[in-house]
């Protein structure tokens, strides 16, 4: 049943979460190898910062991405961490199995939109991604596991490769991952290509066709436009962000590209609206000096660490009555 309610016009959320997607989508994206102690520290200590959601990691072949080698590794040192809902990303089946044996809490399954972005990417098309969820959740509920399936659709407003992506074809594909066994979906701007306006449309049809099983906006500060994507999703009621700190990651299929957006900035943002979200920013400011460290050599983005908090931080918001 569709129990999501959308806000009332001009209301914004008084909470939102932050999931942590920079041990995965940013690590993958660069050439360095990050030494798992580093993990381990960099997910203590966003745990100790506030984060209650961190994606650890991903279940492909070593051989692949050697960045994320150590992925059930991480997974058994997160899950020691109270209240933490521990993620990876898993592309087939396979990797699906070896999540279910890690006791993951979370395996987010990609699926393009772009059908020539899902051949270069995973060498499915998308409806072939919708069939290997299918048989995920059969292992799954097999298995007798509870980690949960979550369907990402990415490319969702275009992509290099193919350009234009129909937003018809995203809402089918992700009402098909619904269809498959996926208990939540989401939606990403994978190459950067959205807007304000164009988030807004596309995640206020998403949001009635999903409902409460929609979770999460993923968006990349491709072209600068992060984080009026994130308030854009805001204002159609939806609650959680992925983001990398340091703005790490990105997509190999669009060059140039500066990364996901900030977790830092964007918990600046969310907070100097008056929207809670448990973190501790200063105490992510500290991790981001110590990732770019353990980093060096490799390109970090966003702003807020070169000016630090303003001194009216938090600044009151006058809410519009709901």
């Amino acid at each position: 049943m569709n129990s999501f309610t959308p806000p009332s016009e001009g209301a914004l959320p008084h909470s939102a979460v932050v999931r942590e997607v920079g041990l995965r989508d940013g690590l993958q994206s660069i050439a360095t190898v990050l030494a798992t102690e580093h993990k381990r520290e960099w997910i203590r200590a966003a745990h100790a910062a506030g984060q209650r959601e961190i994606e650890v990691g991903s279940f492909v072949p070593a051989r692949l991405l050697p960045q994320l080698a150590d992925t059930a590794e991480l997974v058994a040192f997160a899950k020691t961490l109270p209240g933490l809902l521990v993620s990876v990303l898993v592309p087939n089946l396979r990797g699906a199995e070896a999540a279910i044996a890690a006791e993951a809490d979370l395996m987010i399954v990609p699926l393009s939109a772009s059908h020539a972005h899902s051949l270069a990417n995973l060498r499915k098309t998308p409806d072939e991604v919708v069939a290997e969820v299918a048989r995920i959740r059969a292992a799954r509920d097999a298995a007798g596991s509870h980690t949960l399936i979550e369907g990402g659709v990415g490319t969702a407003f275009g992509c290099t490769l193919q350009g234009a992506v129909d937003a018809d074809e995203v809402l089918r594909l992700m009402q098909a991952l619904l269809d498959a066994g996926a208990d939540r979906v989401s939606l990403a701007d994978t190459v950067g290509y959205a807007d304000p306006a164009m988030v807004r449309s596309l995640f206020e049809r998403a949001t009635r066709i999903a409902g409460e099983r929609f979770w999460c906006g993923h968006f990349h500060d491709t072209r600068g436009l992060g984080l009026a994507n994130v308030y854009a999703a805001l204002e159609v009621g939806v609650t959680r962000f992925d983001a990398c700190l340091g703005g790490i990651g990105g997509c190999p299929h669009a060059p140039g590209a500066s990364g996901n957006v900030s977790t830092e900035d964007l918990a600046y943002m969310l907070g100097s609206m008056g929207i809670a979200t448990g973190l501790d920013i200063d105490a992510l400011l500290a991790l981001r000096q110590r990732v770019a460290g353990w980093l060096a050599g490799e390109t970090l983005h966003g702003t807020l660490w070169r000016a630090g908090l303003p001194k009216t931080f938090p600044a009151p918001r006058e809410r519009v009555a709901a």
